[in-house]
Order: C-alpha cells, then sequence, then structure tokens
C-alpha cells in the first residue's frame, strides 16, 4: 500500500490573527477550506520566537539549542544547521520518497555543506537566506541561478509547488513548501493591496501584509487543485502554519505594523504568546475528522515524530528527539502532560534572558533583556548586503559580538494561560511553589540542551 504524500506548508512571520479563521479581515478562502476539512489547533507553538531556529526545531525534531541553530543571522554562521542533525527530509528520503523544498531554507545561507541538497532534499527551488525582495531575487534550483526577475516570488513558489506536485505524482512524496510571506519587505502585487487600502481600516504596511497573504492564500488553492486533478488529495497529509509570530514593529518602533493578533501579548523575537504562538491546521481526508480542533499543546518540535508515525516510517535506533508523537490530538484524544520550551538571545544563549516553560496552564517567564535581543547597525547592514549580494559571502565574518550584561535583578513572571490568555496577571508572588518548581525545570531543562556548548561554537568572543 502507497504511503501518504506529505505537503509541510510553512508562512514565514505570519501571525495568530493573520489568520482568517480568526480574523476576518484576511481574506483566506483556501486556507478557511482546510479549516472545514481538517483540524485547527488551538495551542500551538513554534519551537523558537525567530526564523532559523524555528524552523530547526522543525526539521530536527530537537529544542534548536541542540542543533547549533541559535540566531537568524546567517553571515556568522549562526542559521547552520549542524551537519549530524538527522533532518525531516533525511527520514522521508531513507523510506523511499522523494523529498522537496520549494522556498525559504535559512538553515545555512553560506557553504555549500549546508546546502538543502546535502540535508535530505533531492530537490530545492528557492533561496537559502533569511529573507528576500519579492521581485529582485536570487533563487536556484539544485544549485543552479534561475532567471525568473519581475515575477511575484510567492506566486514563483506556488507554480514550482503545483510543478512538483505533477511531476512526482507516480511516487510518495515529501514537499516543504516555504514561502517566505509575509516577512519583510512588505510588497505584494497592487490589486491585492489596493484592496486593503481602499477599505481605510489600515496602514499602507498592514495593507501590504494582509495583500500578502491573500496572494499567498491564491497560491495554496493552486496547489490543492493540483492535488485534486491528480487525485491525490485522499492521499496526502495536508499541514499550513507559521514559523513564528508576526512582526508588530516592536524592535523597530515601527507601529504602522500594528494589527490584530487575538489580544496574544507580544510578537516575533518574544516568548510570549504573541512570539511563539502559530496558527496551524492538519487535513488528511477521510482520516481526520472534517471541522475539528484541538485545546492540546503541540510544538514545533513535535512535527517531525508525529509524521514518522502518521507516515509508517522507520528511523536510525539513534535518532535522538525531544519531540513527541502528537497525532492523537487531531482524533480528539489527551497528549501525555509534559513542559515545553523556549529561549533565544542574540549572538549565543542566555537563560534568564527571553525564556519561558509552560506546563498545562501555567507558563514561567524570563522576560526579554532589551540588550540581548538587539544588533548594531552594521550587522542589519550585512543582513540586508547579504540578501542582495550573496556572491560577496563565501566565509562567515569573524568579528567580535557586543558585550552583554545581565541586570542586577532577574525578573520572573508568572501566568495561568487558562485565565490570561493576554498575560498581564503575574503570579510569581501568589504562587511561589509552582514559580520554583517551573523554574527549576526551565534552568534543568536549560543545561541540558545548552550543556555540550553546540551552541556556542561558532562566535568569536
Amino acid at each position: 500500500m502507497r504511503k501518504p504524500n506529505v505537503i509541510y506548508i510553512l508562512a514565514d512571520d505570519m501571525g495568530y490573527g493573520d489568520f482568517g479563521a480568526f480574523n476576518p479581515d484576511v481574506h483566506t478562502p483556501a486556507l478557511d477550506r482546510l479549516v472545514e476539512e481538517g483540524c485547527t489547533l488551538e495551542e500551538c507553538y513554534s519551537a523558537s520566537p525567530v526564523c532559523a531556529p524555528a524552523r530547526a526545531g522543525i526539521m530536527t525534531g530537537r529544542y534548536p539549542h541542540r542543533t547549533g541553530v541559535v540566531d537568524t543571522l546567517e553571515a556568522r554562521g549562526l542559521d547552520r544547521l549542524n551537519p549530524d542533525e538527522t533532518t525531516m527530509a533525511d527520514v522521508f528520503r531513507a523510506n523511499g520518497y522523494d523529498t522537496g523544498l520549494v522556498g525559504k531554507w535559512h538553515l545555512g545561507a553560506i557553504d555549500p555543506a549546508y546546502h538543502p541538497n546535502n540535508r535530505g532534499f533531492d530537490y530545492f527551488f528557492g533561496f537559502r537566506g533569511g529573507w528576500s525582495d519579492y521581485y529582485q531575487y536570487h533563487i536556484e534550483c539544485n544549485r543552479q541561478p534561475v532567471a525568473c526577475e519581475g515575477q511575484y516570488l510567492t506566486d514563483v513558489f506556488s507554480e514550482q509547488a503545483v510543478h512538483y506536485i505533477r511531476e512526482h505524482r507516480e511516487r510518495p512524496f515529501f514537499l516543504h513548501l516555504a514561502y517566505n510571506c509575509p516577512h519583510y519587505p512588505l510588497m505584494a502585487p497592487e490589486a491585492y493591496v489596493d484592496k486593503y487600502r481602499s477599505t481605510g481600516k489600515f496602514t499602507k504596511e498592514v495593507a501590504a501584509i494582509y495583500g500578502m497573504i491573500e496572494c499567498m492564500d491564491a497560491g495554496i488553492q493552486k496547489v490543492l487543485n493540483a492535488l485534486e486533478e491528480e487525485g491525490l488529495y485522499q492521499d496526502t497529509i495536508l499541514i499550513f502554519t507559521s514559523d513564528n509570530g508576526p512582526d508588530l514593529g516592536a524592535e523597530s518602533g515601527n507601529s504602522a505594523l500594528m494589527r490584530y493578533n487575538c489580544g496574544l501579548r507580544g510578537s516575533k523575537m518574544r516568548v510570549y504568546e504573541g512570539g511563539i504562538k502559530v496558527p496551524a491546521v492538519v487535513v488528511y481526508k477521510g482520516r481526520i475528522a472534517e471541522k475539528s480542533s484541538t485545546a492540546e499543546v503541540i510544538h514545533g518540535i513535535d512535527w517531525l515524530p508525529t509524521l514518522m508515525h502518521m507516515c509508517g516510517l522507520s528511523y536510525p535506533k539513534d535518532l535522538k528527539l525531544d519531540g513527541i508523537n502528537v497525532d492523537g490530538a487531531f482524533y480528539g484524544e489527551p497528549l501525555p502532560k509534559r513542559s515545553v520550551y523556549w529561549q533565544w538571545s542574540r549572538y549565543r544563549p542566555e537563560k534568564y534572558c527571553n525564556s519561558a516553560v509552560r506546563r498545562g496552564d501555567l507558563k514561567f517567564v524570563h522576560p526579554p533583556v532589551a540588550s540581548f535581543l538587539e544588533l548594531p547597525q552594521w550587522e542589519y547592514d550585512i543582513d540586508e548586503d547579504i540578501k542582495y549580494h550573496p556572491e560577496k559571502y563565501q566565509d562567515i565574518i569573524d568579528r567580535p559580538v557586543p558585550e552583554r550584561i545581565l541586570p542586577e535583578a532577574i525578573q520572573e513572571e508568572l501566568y495561568d494561560l487558562a485565565g490570561d490568555r493576554e498575560e498581564t496577571n503575574n503570579l510569581v508572588l501568589q504562587c511561589p511553589q509552582q514559580t520554583e518548581e517551573l523554574r527549576h525545570s526551565l534552568y534543568a531543562w536549560f543545561e541540558d540542551v545548552d550543556g555540550d556548548g553546540r551552541a556556542r561554537t561558532k562566535i568569536k568572543e
């Protein structure tokens, strides 16, 4: 019996409130269709509040710290997925699947050793860095440059995904469709943007973001159409989610990016709910009930073990995963109680900064220390230059990182998410025992995932 195909669609910086099912201002009929035909994951979390570490968690089923991917800075090599990590594509290919990646990689932009074709993907069409211009871009297909400038990049990726489906219809395939939408720079065809601008309800920036999402949604509809036309829809597991929460301008001070996010606190780069809670839906026709939902907690590191179970895949006996199989939640079953974790700070991990653990409805947080999340301007300049002139960067930059100093008073926060989704009522003083238990759990986890130093070997002190 043929194994099911898998299409894992990943948006980029798309917030919980950017999902049409939760926000009627956004027109997403294809995503709405997936909600109608599958299971909506109401408590789905990214593996990190920023792109590259979140993707490392998805690809490996392991916490990002273990994989060497601790930041987004490809010019410093901090986006590099350690060569000894087993990827989702490796597992699928070892089980006889054709494997394809269309879109954004961001798990090693510099050095061919980290190229997707060396990380389990037979086919790669896209870009390797953290973001791209939508009209002036550097795209490759299996290491060869592709000239298609002028066409909107989201449309290019949608067309390539359709092409991949048609070309691989005879064999089971795993397709990772990794859109860079709606990540900066904010660009969309005028017709989409004008639709939202004409309402008078949104800034030009938010109108562009919603236009970008609607254009992506139109591409997803083309993917669904191709599956139906090839007779593959019933035999394909479809997943849609986002890598992390939305950019709402908190870091740049750009209030024009502020928009509805279901009342969640924080945004991209923060371990508050707004930065790590993501939209997600799973469709598997005839198996997963239509119009269903689950409130079980699902973490980005759970996708690999879950798909291995759903597809009946074998895997190396020494494969060490942090995630668990959560497919029971798609069928209404409860998951075992566990703790899940997040931590992110620039350059190197710091357990007292921007870290969190959730167990049940309780969430313990060390809030961000602003200086630990900042970049000097020259880092921003290089980060942008590498997107437009990647040929200039053959080796990672080797410059000391700015010194970061923790404040004397380490802040702690405790929230009961059952009645405080906005994370406004700090219960640290009222609940000292629970605070201590979760604090201890967070620190033990951090020492475990950071203990071998794999996350700290790429930075010059």
